[in-house]
């Protein structure tokens, strides 16, 4: 089945910048929300200019503004004339040693990356509802499959969470019509990976984005992508000790 009509939240940089051009050069209709109003509005105009033949919709969307949320989503449905597949990608990578003082990372986090992608599948859900079918992604992280110490700590807790969610969901509408995937990217070039000096197994965004849009358009339960290396060593990571985790944080 192809969902012509996608939706994207955090989609003004990263992966989900890079989703929304992969997505349009298979011709797909966009919409795309995110904070950063200027980029999204760049970001159409590429878009548009490469591929004359598709509509890209952009709204302004802090998903921490919980209200708003219901509000954007139906407008750019409006505009699109529905919505086949909600992509729940905006996320951030703040956060701090836990018991260091710096409870506002950690808190903005969990809140940003779990409580408010709770919001957006709650939205996406009613929507999908109303409509009789739809495809609900959520962009999690290979880190949701274990705890790490560190900086990361919260950000692992809040993927592990979205996770969990999916996976419930996934029990949930295990006979449709509404379908539910999980994506696991691995270490993906992106604004929040720059932030925060990791190196180990990058990929380019162009690569990892690549293998996450493949992932998405098969409807994959859920996936770890690239599948190489991050298959076996999210195997490996879920039955390393705890204190053998140190180098994925």
């Amino acid at each position: 089945m192809t969902r012509q009509k996608i939706l994207i939240t955090g989609a003004s940089s990263g992966l989900g910048a890079g989703m929304a051009r992969a997505f349009a050069a298979r011709g797909r209709d966009l919409a795309l929300c995110a904070r950063r109003v200027d980029r999204l509005d760049e970001l159409k105009a590429e878009l548009s200019r490469r591929h004359p033949n598709i509509t890209v919709a952009v709204a302004a969307l802090d998903v921490n503004d919980h209200d708003q949320v219901p509000k954007v989503f139906a407008e750019l449905s409006d505009e699109l004339g529905g919505i086949d597949r909600i992509i729940v990608n905006a996320g951030i990578g703040k956060g701090a040693v836990l018991g260091s003082g710096k409870l506002w990372a950690n808190k903005a986090t969990i809140e940003t990356n779990l409580v408010s992608a709770l919001v957006q599948t709650e939205t996406a859900l009613e929507m999908f509802k109303a409509a009789g079918a739809g495809h609900l992604v959520l962009i999690s992280s290979v880190l949701g499959n274990k705890g790490v110490p560190g900086v990361k700590a919260a950000y692992a807790a809040s993927k592990a969470g979205v996770t969990s969610l999916g996976e419930s969901l996934r029990a949930e509408y295990a006979s449709g019509p509404i379908r539910v995937t999980v994506v696991e990217p691995g270490y993906i070039e992106s604004e929040m990976t720059g932030k925060s000096n990791t190196t180990m197994l990058m990929v380019d965004n162009e690569t990892g984005v690549r293998h996450m849009v493949n992932a998405i358009e098969r409807e994959s339960g859920r996936a770890v992508v690239p599948g190489w290396p991050w298959i076996p060593l999210v195997a490996l990571l879920k039955v390393l000790p705890p204190r053998f985790t140190k180098p994925f944080a």
